[in-house]
């Protein structure tokens, strides 16, 4: 009987390029998230003082003010396609399984969002609400990709509305208010926001390693954003203070109607564009960013962190923003947070946020017979 050959197992680094570049890796996704990673850090770091507009270049960085954080929310929506089965939805045991672990990364990220905002960070941490929409998606995992991108554009129309009417409430203009706002991370409102994370949900369910499916998230989002900022441009609703429960506009934060189609086509857009992309040899040049897109949670947590540090220790006061950006450290912290990522997915692997997360989760979800421990991994 002859022995079988050995397998010959990857060496180090070999098993860590492979990690970040083989192909079960979901590239333009990486490149994606790190943009969207970047976007928020330049958003909270520059001095964006005018609205972007299309014939003014000097504009174009308010690109990074709100839709960083949509696209960042509409890649949860993909993220969690892919773990609950792509364009197959888990049955059964193992979607029971899947929502387990969906639930305790849930209260982790709720959990580390509340340490972040402790920290003294004048920003509004994503988290809370990252984790609260993580739950929303529960009831909807079963859904094929039809009925997903029927149901976003339901509540991206209807959505808009609501949040109107619950921003126009005095109760969030006091102290329980402000506190429940910002346990709830009020600032990404998840009556509208869940529109944007079930819009990726339904992508990553159509397929996004689909040529089609990615010119499709790139024409529908490129259209979707003409459309939404163009009829913003129409009513002029953008060139105003917005006051609690204006809806006729498209102005960053304000989770009015024209913000939730423009700025959800631009999500869709970037996504499909980045896939598309990651298809070319382009794929090679941007891999500091796909590293930073492989890590997102360590990558957005460590980014406050080190602001925390550093302005405690040069300005003293955490919370001054202003004197913050005054030091200029968008591109040096930018530059450190692209080169400790891409070191730390080529020497390492995993993300130590991603690892302990998906570590805990798997440890503390209930292993049942004849379901595997992993189902898949929310990075992918």
């Amino acid at each position: 009987m002859v022995a079988a050959p050995a397998v010959k197992r990857p060496g180090w680094f070999a098993s860590r390029w492979d990690r970040l570049n083989g192909p079960t890796r979901i590239t333009g996704i990486d490149l994606a998230r790190g943009l969207a990673v970047i976007g928020m850090l330049a958003a909270h770091l520059l001095w964006i003082r005018e609205d972007f507009s299309w014939t003014d270049p000097s504009t174009w960085m308010d690109v990074v003010d709100g839709r960083s954080s949509i696209l960042f929310a509409t890649l949860a929506g993909v993220s969690i396609g892919l773990v609950t089965g792509g364009t197959t939805p888990l049955r059964g045991e193992r979607l029971a399984l899947a929502r387990v672990r969906l639930v305790l990364r849930a209260c982790m990220l709720w959990a580390l969002g509340i340490l972040l905002i402790l920290t003294g960070v004048p920003v509004y941490v994503i988290l809370p609400a990252y984790a609260i929409l993580f739950i929303l998606t529960l009831p909807l995992l079963r859904l094929h990709a039809g009925a997903l991108f029927a149901l976003a554009a339901g509540l991206g129309l209807v959505m808009p509305f609501v949040q109107g009417w619950l921003d126009s409430f005095a109760f969030w203009r006091t102290a329980a208010g402000t506190d429940l706002s910002i346990v709830l991370g009020w600032n990404y409102p998840f009556p509208v926001w869940i529109a944007f994370v079930v819009a990726g949900l339904g992508l990553a369910r159509a397929g996004v390693r689909r040529l089609v499916v990615q010119v499709w998230a790139l024409g529908a989002g490129a259209a979707l954003a003409v459309l939404g900022y163009g009829l913003d441009a129409a009513f002029g609703a953008a060139s105003v203070a917005i006051s609690p429960g204006e809806v006729w506009t498209a102005a960053s934060h304000s989770s009015g109607l024209f913000e939730v189609v423009g700025s959800g086509g631009f999500a869709l857009a970037v996504i499909g564009g980045c896939l598309l992309v990651c298809r070319t040899a382009i794929v090679w040049v941007v891999l500091p960013i796909r590293a930073v897109g492989a890590m997102p949670l360590t990558a957005y947590t460590v980014q406050l962190v080190a602001w925390a540090i550093i302005a405690t220790v040069v300005l003293g006061n955490p919370g001054d923003l202003a004197g913050f950006r005054d030091l200029l450290p968008f591109w040096p912290m930018t530059v450190w947070l692209v080169v400790g990522c891409t070191a730390w997915a080529l020497l390492i692997g995993r993300g130590p946020l991603e690892w302990i997360l998906d570590r805990v989760t798997n440890l503390s979800s209930s292993r049942r017979r004849g379901t595997p421990r992993r189902v898949d991994r929310l990075e992918s």
